[in-house]
């Protein structure tokens, strides 16, 4: 991935895809820190981002050499998260999620989806910064409690998350909307997962969080170019 242009690598010690079982601190701990530990041992000028959302864990990562907190639950499942960010003194990745992992799909609903979650984004940001936190990103968490027309709007009207100044974390990667737009499995999605990523740099996306690197890494290039001439 890094030979391939990837700038931060996310690692995590468990799944939160819809319907995953969560599994306790202690085992995220003994997955996550190894894995951690010897990536930065093995590429020590690698920027490294910890998925998690015990502050344990996060705690734990930081001291092993992570440089950002990956949080799904936007602080939710450990009310100790925000004030561990501030303890560490790196960036925070702000997700909007609805429910859990566990129950997120299950009938998500919003009156105004695009409103609601920059509703959510400026009294998370509120707290964040109230608990010592300055370096925020937003994660419009694309999948995490959203309908296919959910996620649709939020992608066409990325924009406007640019009036909160905060970099935009964008993960359309091979998600279950693309799946469902072009009826094809998972292991098929790669060209509408880099047409997605392509729309989520134009419309403002400062981070792409992604498993195919080299096509994502070349949709970065255009768009910077594009942007350029």
């Amino acid at each position: 991935m890094i030979e391939e242009g990837a700038d931060i690598l996310d690692l995590g010690g468990q799944s939160t895809r819809p319907g995953s079982e969560r599994i306790d601190a202690h085992t995220e701990l003994n997955r996550v820190i190894p894995a951690i530990e010897a990536v930065r041992s093995a590429f020590p000028a690698i920027c490294i981002s910890v998925d998690t959302f015990y502050s344990e864990v996060a705690e734990a990562a930081c001291m092993a050499g992570a440089n950002i907190i990956n949080d799904i639950s936007g602080g939710t499942i450990d009310l100790h998260m925000f004030t561990t960010a501030a303890k560490c003194q790196v960036p925070y990745v702000l997700t909007h999620i609805q429910g859990e992992p566990q129950t997120m799909q299950s009938n998500p609903q919003y009156t105004d989806v695009v409103a609601e979650v920059l509703n959510y984004f400026n009294s998370k940001i509120e707290q964040l910064k109230s608990a010592g936190v300055n370096q925020i990103i937003i994660d419009p968490g694309f999948g995490f409690g959203k309908t296919i027309q959910h996620n649709l709007r939020l992608l066409k009207e990325l924009h406007l998350f640019g009036a909160l100044n905060c970099p935009v974390l964008a993960g359309l990667s091979r998600k279950k909307t693309l799946q469902q737009l072009i009826n094809r499995d998972v292991s098929e999605t790669l060209n509408a997962t880099t047409v997605a990523n392509t729309i989520a740099l134009m419309n403002n996306a400062a981070i792409i969080r992604v498993h195919d690197v080299r096509a994502a890494k070349e949709a970065v290039l255009i768009v910077d170019a594009l942007n350029k001439a």
